[in-house]
């Protein structure tokens, strides 16, 4: 790698906010000799056009020796991240590379066939004349040949080990802050009538232990390999055939990992296993029967050495969230003096992304009935706050989401709400940023990957603290073990991913309200993982003044024919706030705090 070159590889004409400091803070981290280092680059700075400067950088062909590893990886978990890549002028040099079921086969009679079920491998020995005019294999034959290959992390990943994209000089990771998660999911490994093909087939025992799981997951791979080798034996598959084939090689190597890591006595992973009930209850007290099956990691180094560090020379990681360098470094593997942390100045104005509290009541699984109703009122006002300007809600959960649409449309605002489901939130998402109707988006798990910039939207709430589900085994564990900061610290960095969606340029604005009071208790017990831009945004919170509960005006600009309907449900709630949110903007954030108990008490919810 030549850091010297980061100047000239850097992809714009001219730089904008903190860029040019950016880049030589990154050339001197590498210069020193750390192998990897992290960009916390908030929102808008620009992290694509650092991330090629430093792709740029890797060795060349013509640079070393034969066997020297040339070229750079850029990859990121979000594939709206990479859909942005392939789309930007300016980073026309990454070649893009996708999975096959992302791609449709060219033959003829194939045409809404996905590649990964196409005759190439649905026909043993077939020989394919236009293979050369593959999309897929045209894609990867470029990116593989490329001074730069971009990908998302679940592909890299997948790739490991691979002959055709081998270790390369840079690897370069954008939104890097989770992937101690990220990789503790592509390692988790679950076992049920819906990820093994003949499940209904299997005797699942009860198991009772990891050492147990162990021994049951060798015996499944070697089932699962005799009835791959019974489909390979056949001349033609049907793409049902296919798709088993492909999960059963996929099964074999996942059950095969964790039986190999897990028997190693030096690799530094625990695992966990979840067991549910099974369906079938008459099984003999002699051989209990088990249900599903999910196995998990914890801390996967070893699965990330494998995945991610054996697959470059030196490492940039990118992300506006990477709170804390030493707790970061010890949860994906990394010696934390190999490792340099650049920060990048936030630029854009404090006064322009405001946060506000208007809090009313916490959100917990047991306190959420009597809270709910009082959010819902809230985001009445709100709307009658922004008559003409779209606002996002982040309901956290489908059950928040439900709750909350059936309230407002109640109150008779409803036909300013728009919703989605887990099958059609993209085009639910994509229909509401198009319209010009200053509608409302009730979202689930859209903290992340999302640009609203300028009118798109103007305004959000966020309804519940994004806590951990401790009902999940692997979060259990760790806070058994004391692991509160980390809690904490991962909630917080998902609030302020959240922050960022409505604010994306110098000149942009928007407001993000704070619904539940658990996130203004967050903010006191993370102070410390907070990075400074984002506590200046804390330090300057207050509690706005709002207009009063009133549906009607609520509706604002919306130009639709439904007013009636919706005035009529209007007349069902009252016109007063009934002393539900009346606290003023000068009621001490002290009083709340002397009123918290446990820690779990606070974040206690297993409804996920």
């Amino acid at each position: 790698m030549n850091p010297e070159r980061l100047f000239e590889e850097f992809p714009a004409p001219s730089y904008r906010g903190a860029q040019e400091q950016a880049l030589r803070d990154i050339r001197d981290a590498f210069t020193a000799g750390n192998d990897v280092v992290l960009v916390r680059a908030p929102t808008g700075s620009g992290k694509s056009l650092l991330a090629r400067a430093v792709a740029g950088c890797a060795r060349r062909a013509d640079e070393g020796d034969p066997s020297d590893a040339t070229g750079a990886y850029y990859t990121t978990p979000q594939v709206s991240q990479l859909d942005d890549v392939a789309t930007d002028d300016l980073l026309a040099d990454l070649n893009v590379i996708r999975g096959k079921s992302n791609y449709t086969c060219i033959l003829p009679d194939e045409r809404e066939t996905p590649v990964n079920q196409a005759p190439c491998v649905r026909e043993r020995g077939y020989d394919c004349a236009v293979k050369h005019r593959c999309p897929y294999f045209s894609d990867r034959a470029i990116a593989s040949n490329r001074e730069i290959a971009a990908m998302t992390l679940a592909y890299f990943m997948q790739t490991a080990g691979s002959e055709v994209f081998r270790k390369r000089d840079v690897v370069v990771v954008d939104e890097a802050h989770g992937l101690a998660e990220w990789a503790e999911m592509y390692a988790t490994i679950q076992l049920g009538p819906r990820t093994v093909p003949f499940w209904d087939e299997l005797r699942v025992p009860e198991v009772d232990s990891v050492e147990r799981a162990a021994r049951y997951a060798d015996n499944l791979a070697g089932t699962c390999e005799r009835r791959k080798d019974e489909l390979l034996a056949q001349e033609t598959l049907s793409p049902a055939d296919v798709r088993e084939r492909d999960r059963l090689q996929e099964l074999i190597g996942e059950l095969e990992w964790f039986v190999s890591d897990y028997r190693d006595p030096q690799s530094p992973t625990t695992w966990l296993v979840d067991q549910s009930e099974p369906r079938d209850r008459d099984a003999s007290e002699d051989d209990p029967a088990g249900g599903p099956l999910t196995i998990k990691p914890m801390n996967p180094e070893k699965y990330l050495q494998h995945t991610v560090w054996d697959r470059g020379n030196k490492f940039a990681l990118l992300s506006a969230t990477i709170l804390n360098k030493a707790a970061f470094c010890r949860q994906v593997g990394l010696e934390p003096e190999r490792v340099a942390l650049v920060d990048v100045e936030h630029t854009f104005p404090v006064e322009n992304r405001p946060l506000y509290d208007v809090t009313q009541g916490k959100m917990t699984y047991e306190q959420r009935d009597e809270t709910t109703p009082k959010i819902a009122r809230t985001i009445v006002r709100l709307m009658a706050h922004h008559p003409d300007e779209k606002g996002l809600i982040h309901a956290h959960s489908y059950d928040i989401q439900e709750r909350l649409a059936d309230l407002l449309v109640d109150f008779g605002v409803g036909e300013r709400i728009r919703t989605h489901d887990r099958d059609g939130r993209d085009a639910a998402l994509e229909a509401w940023k198009a319209s010009d109707e200053p509608d409302v988006f009730l979202s689930v798990k859209m903290e992340e990957a999302l640009d609203l910039k300028g009118d798109l939207c103007r305004w959000q709430v966020l309804c519940k603290a994004p806590f951990l589900n401790t009902g999940d085994s692997r979060v259990a564990h760790r806070l058994e073990e004391g692991q509160w900061a980390w809690y904490y610290r991962t909630t917080l960095r998902t609030v302020i991913q959240a922050c960022g969606r409505v604010v994306r340029a110098p000149d942009d604005y928007g407001a993000t309200y704070l619904a539940d009071s658990s996130l203004v208790d967050l903010f006191e017990r993370a102070r410390t993982d907070m990075p400074d831009w984002f506590a200046a945004q804390v330090d300057r919170m207050e509690r706005p003044e709002l207009p009063a509960f009133d549906p009607q005006a609520a509706l604002g600009g919306a130009t639709r024919t439904a007013r009636s309907e919706g005035a009529s449900r209007s007349s069902r709630a009252s016109e007063a706030d009934a002393g539900h949110d009346d606290r003023t903007s000068s009621r001490s954030r002290r009083s709340r705090r002397s009123s918290r108990s446990s820690p779990l008490a606070d974040v206690w919810d297993t409804d996920e």
